[in-house]
């Protein structure tokens, strides 16, 4: 019996799968999430069994009201060749870690794992409620989610993308790989702000009635891909799921035992997808969130107060950008999961973060957090990490992947738990030359490219075929406009 999604706000806001995926976001500002987290039907042990694509049918078919051919359709067209590794998220161990490789896509990074697969979920979707309007694909970018959606839905008929993000905020490598995408039905505009300044305008678009009629009126309807849709969160369980059945196929535990996951987290939408799986039935003992300088999950976590007051808290840019972020929204999933699905205690908790920027749960939820470990890595700390890593072990980490990796040996070293644990990384070295060049003794460099070849000549680590080319490109996409004037430049663009 296919699943009942509910506002996390309202639980009288119902829809299917198939609607929640193309509404992106319930009217009143509120998530879409299942009614109940369902759970796996078969054996561990059957389930090791599955290659990649065959486990994401059974993780999948679990949420989405779709048909076993629609659903297979979808998982055909998604995890193929544009992924350079048949495995398609591969499980490697360098040193004392375990890590979770989610970057072998087209985009170098985890994004690609949910993106590759949401515009045909879409497609399917629009078919199966017989949407009569064009597709507005509106998105907030911390970086990575930009360009996999941009790569994803470009040229897909029936669609149209467009891409906010912070202009100051992203890689050099980051701003380029979105700012000479093709495909005609593409458009990316920089933001004179941060993340969390893109994210609540284009929340606030999404619940603006009269825009929504204006619009609905020339034939476009919204919808989003970034995490707070549930067609991007729930792909994203899958690879949580496999990785364990890995380890398990790997002697590295029997199954039944539990293991740990380490998630560096920006929007809290990765590691709510690792909770998710841990409800399925995947034995995972604790959920170990990282955090860099702007570290607002790891002192909620600790305190069960959530502040991002101005005079509390100060907004960084970092060199693990798609984690600067101060406003998580995901959060409010596992909030709503935790509180024994009180939405109007939600709806409490939201609105004072609206207000009055911050808000304190109460001790159940409290206590629900005593599965979640929070730790944060400095800047520095993230640079001496990378060298280290690359010096012992050979073993080249991206930025946000070093953040987690800091974080692991701080929980491991705190606890003393020794249970196996995997490591997301999240992104390739590449995306974030400079920082990774700079932390292993490279530079300085002209530009962000030359940091990438700079790179490559000295570790003979192979630059990644997704960038091959990519400073020969033109840039199709200059726009630049205040935060508050996104409605103005959503209008324009679908003029």
């Amino acid at each position: 019996m296919a699943l009942t999604y509910i506002g996390t706000r309202d639980r009288s806001i119902k829809a299917t799968a198939s609607e929640a995926i193309l509404r992106g976001i319930c009217p009143d500002g509120g998530l879409y999430i299942p009614e109940e987290i369902p759970k796996m039907e078969k054996s561990l042990e059957e389930l090791g069994k599955l290659n990649y694509q065959e486990l994401a049918y059974e993780v999948l078919s679990k949420f989405l009201d779709f048909t076993e051919e629609e659903l297979k359709a979808c998982i055909r067209g998604a995890y193929d060749e544009k992924f350079d590794t048949p495995e398609i998220v591969p499980v490697v161990k360098k040193g004392d870690a375990l890590f979770l490789e989610l970057f072998h896509g087209r985009t170098l990074a985890f994004k690609d794992m949910a993106l590759s697969i949401l515009p045909y979920l879409m497609k399917t979707a629009a078919k199966k409620n017989g949407l009569d309007k064009e597709i507005v694909i509106l998105t907030a970018t911390s970086g990575d989610t930009g360009k996999a959606a941009l790569e994803g839905f470009a040229n897909v008929e029936g669609t149209r993308i467009m891409v906010f993000f912070p202009e100051d905020g992203v890689s050099p490598v980051q701003k380029l790989q979105m700012n000479t995408q093709e495909g005609a039905n593409t458009c990316v505009v920089g933001i004179k702000g941060n993340f969390d300044d893109a994210q609540s305008a284009v929340k606030s678009i999404f619940t603006d009635k009269a825009l929504e009629q204006e619009l609905a009126a020339k034939g476009f309807q919204f919808s989003s891909a970034n995490s707070i849709n549930i067609g991007r969160l729930v792909p994203q369980v899958a690879y949580y799921v496999y990785s364990y059945l890995k380890l398990a196929a790997d002697g590295v535990l029997a199954c039944g035992q539990p293991m740990n996951v380490v998630v560096p987290t920006g929007n809290f939408g990765n590691i709510l997808a690792a909770y998710f799986a841990r409800e399925m039935g995947v034995p995972i003992a604790k959920l170990i969130c990282a955090s860099n300088d702007n570290k607002v999950l790891t002192d909620f976590i600790r305190s069960g107060a959530y502040d991002i007051r101005g005079e509390v808290r100060k907004f960084y840019c970092t060199n693990s950008p798609s984690m600067d972020i101060l406003i998580s929204s995901n959060l409010e999933r596992l909030l709503y999961l935790l509180s024994g699905r009180d939405g109007a205690l939600i709806r409490d908790w939201m609105n004072g973060l609206d207000k009055d920027k911050v808000y304190e749960v109460n001790e159940k939820v409290r206590a629900g957090l005593g599965d979640f470990y929070g730790g944060y890595c400095t800047q520095e700390e993230t640079l001496a990490t990378i060298g280290r890593m690359w010096r012992e072990n050979h073993y080249l980490m991206d930025t946000h992947t070093a953040v987690a990796y800091k974080v692991y040996e701080d929980y491991r070293k705190e606890s003393g738990d020794e249970t196996p644990t995997v490591i997301a990384s999240t992104a390739s070295a590449y995306k974030f030359a400079e920082s990774v060049a700079s932390a292993i003794g490279i530079g300085p460099c002209a530009d962000g490219f030359a940091y990438v070849a700079a790179l490559a000549k000295e570790t003979d680590v192979p630059v990644p075929y997704g960038l091959a080319g990519l400073d020969q490109k033109p840039v199709r996409h200059t726009g630049v406009v205040d935060a508050a004037a996104m409605p103005e430049a959503v209008l324009e663009a679908l003029k």
